[in-house]
């Protein structure tokens, strides 16, 4: 599952232009109409949302997105721009993922490596792409939601990506070089 920084990048930009589920409550400001009420995470929910936000973008030598709390970012998205189908589809794709890893590794998820945990959901994400791994589509939302929660925490836009206070000087024209970061929205 872990994505390399490229194409991470590649996919904050895409998700920043809307093509993302709870886009619409973003940029309109409103909240979605059906929501579930009394949505509860607990303690253990966040840290694994931690582990599975950690094996899509893992620490290297920058932080991954464990270091930004992204489980608390996620639970946040999830319960504030989520509607009542999503957030069913969320919960029940985590449920899936807790049963369904324990069936084919025999152990659970908090419990196995960073390896056996990225083989897990890059596999899922493969029955992702098939219209018919209805569970696996949880997958696009795990990863959709960290690469946001990574790249506007101030972690990733000051440690992965080149980040300037605005206001600040304008410059319409920057060299680029090929490997330069790209620069913080």
């Amino acid at each position: 599952m872990a994505i390399n920084r490229r194409d991470a990048i590649k996919s904050f930009v895409i998700m920043m232009g809307g093509a993302m589920v709870g886009a619409n409550a973003i940029l309109t400001g409103c909240k979605p109409e059906h929501q579930i009420i009394g949505l509860e995470f607990s303690p253990d929910d966040i840290a694994f949302l931690d582990e599975i936000g950690e094996a899509i973008i893992p620490t290297t030598d920058t932080p991954g997105a464990k270091a930004t709390k992204i489980g608390e970012f996620m639970v946040m998205m999830v319960k504030d721009t989520y509607a009542a189908e999503q957030q069913q589809a969320f919960t029940d794709g985590l449920n899936f993922i807790i049963k369904d890893f324990k069936a084919s590794q025999g152990k659970d998820f908090m419990e196995a490596t960073v390896e056996e945990r990225t083989s897990y959901l890059n596999g899922l994400k493969a029955k992702a792409e098939n219209p018919e791994g209805k569970n696996a589509a949880v997958v696009k939302m795990l990863q959709d939601l960290t690469v946001l929660g990574y790249f506007t925490s101030e972690i990733g836009a000051t440690q992965q990506l080149r980040y300037y206070e605005v206001p600040g000087r304008y410059e319409p024209c920057i060299d680029y070089k090929p490997g330069d970061k790209a620069y913080a929205i």
